[in-house]
């Protein structure tokens, strides 16, 4: 029997990487590392937001915690059950208890099916239920999302994009679910609406006892939904802390980056903020770069940066982060110094 304490979703070592062929005989000559030793749990009733620069690998991450691809090692335990290494068949029986909202609401409908038939996909997949009930749980989800029933009817094409991604929530919601990965649910609507489902998601939340991966890039929003927060770059966490200690003081140099190109709208802190302009260009992740895979493009680089890869370690309670500024493989004069170019960058 799990404790109600335990966490929800617990991850540990996961990697997605995708192999690169080429020749005639098409041989595996390397692989591109999507994620690359990704560690988390994420609590009962909570929000954890991930957030990083596009192409770290976020969404891959998203999606191998869901299984939707076999994943290259790790383990995935999704309220007590272990299912990387799952059947398939035994994880169809596990997909109604995670489910995804995806980042493009038109892409993920099916263009010729209606309203209340998207909705109702997940209910004739895995359910038994009869024909009035499976109508009277597509209202109830109509409902739930803010959709007019009277639209039950209508093809996706006939609705706004914000209207879209409300199907998507409630085709989500369709199997009562206990955790749902939002990959960028916001980022393709418009800047008036994404507030809007937002807030939906927040009492859905409260409503159905949900949990969330909310993936984003949209660092504002992403405070405002999330309990904890993690910072991604190239396949790998740096740090994760309380959304609170996260923005008042962040640690990893990268996230202090991340955070100092968010906008701000009081012009008096905009002019005395500094800027954090980080040189060159994000490594491939098929030839990440010795050491730190942050080393080439970091202000505070040490020389241990290049060399050794730093480790993912809690540094305060409930705070870790993944750098040499808080291991003790650099002396304290290389420590110092980086300090001072990272504050002074």
């Amino acid at each position: 029997m799990l404790d109600d304490n335990s966490p929800l979703v617990r991850i540990r070592d996961l990697q997605m990487h995708f192999p690169i062929y080429s020749g005639l005989f098409r041989r595996q000559t390397g692989a591109v590392k999507a994620v690359d030793g990704v560690s988390f749990d994420i609590q009962r009733g909570e929000t954890l937001g991930l957030v990083g620069e596009s192409g770290c690998g976020k969404s891959t991450c998203g999606r191998a915690v869901l299984r939707l691809y076999d994943i290259t090692g790790g383990t995935v335990e999704i309220d007590g059950v272990e299912i990387s290494q799952t059947s398939q068949s035994d994880l169809r029986a596990m997909r109604p208890t995670m489910q995804m909202v995806f980042q493009d609401p038109q892409a993920s409908l099916n263009p010729r099916m209606t309203v209340e038939a998207i909705i109702r996909e997940p209910l004739d997949e895995h359910t038994k239920l009869s024909k009035d009930e499976k109508a009277a749980k597509v209202a109830e989800l109509m409902d739930a999302v803010g959709l007019n029933r009277a639209f039950a009817k209508r093809y996706p094409h006939a609705f706004s994009g914000g209207q879209r991604q409300r199907i998507g929530i409630a085709r989500a919601l369709a199997l009562n679910p206990k955790f749902i990965v939002c990959d960028e649910p916001i980022a393709a609507l418009d800047v008036s609406i994404q507030a809007q489902v937002v807030n939906l998601l927040e009492d859905l939340q409260e409503q159905f006892g949900l949990t969330y991966l909310f993936i984003s890039h949209d660092l504002s929003m992403v405070r405002h939904i999330a309990n904890r927060i993690a910072v991604m770059y190239l396949g790998k966490v740096v740090e994760l802390a309380p959304r609170g200690s996260l923005y008042d003081a962040p640690l990893h140099p990268y996230t202090r980056a991340l955070l100092s190109a968010v906008p701000e709208p009081d012009p008096s802190k905009a002019q005395t903020r500094q800027r954090v302009v980080l040189q060159g260009d994000v490594p491939s992740p098929a030839n990440p770069p010795q050491g730190c895979n942050f080393c080439t493009r970091c202000p505070a680089v040490m020389d241990v940066c290049k060399r050794i890869d730093p480790t993912f370690q809690e540094v305060e309670p409930g705070r870790f982060v993944a750098c040499h500024l808080y291991e003790n493989h650099a002396s304290e004069t290389e420590k110092a110094e980086a300090h001072a170019n990272q504050q002074g960058s």
